[in-house]
């Protein structure tokens, strides 16, 4: 099950309805207000290697991509 999506599993027990009222009760995430999981990536929503500093809250893998862009020097 990934971290943002547990409904993949409501195309299965889309026939069986009460199933479904038991899975939603049980398995859906509660609403996180800090953690890791409350900050996506801007750009893919990945949630692992995340860079907040300076306001930035992309991944490491789009700061790569996008770092000139937002003016970042590599320097050497």
């Amino acid at each position: 099950m990934s971290y943002s999506n547990y409904k993949k599993v409501f195309k299965q027990l889309t026939s069986k309805p009460v199933k479904l009222a038991k899975f939603i009760k049980h398995n859906s995430p509660k609403k996180r207000t800090f953690g890791v999981s409350t900050r996506p990536c801007r750009r893919c929503g990945r949630i692992k290697g995340h860079i907040r500093k300076y306001g930035i809250n992309l991944c490491r893998q789009c700061y790569r991509d996008s770092a000139k862009k937002l003016g970042f020097k590599k320097y050497s």
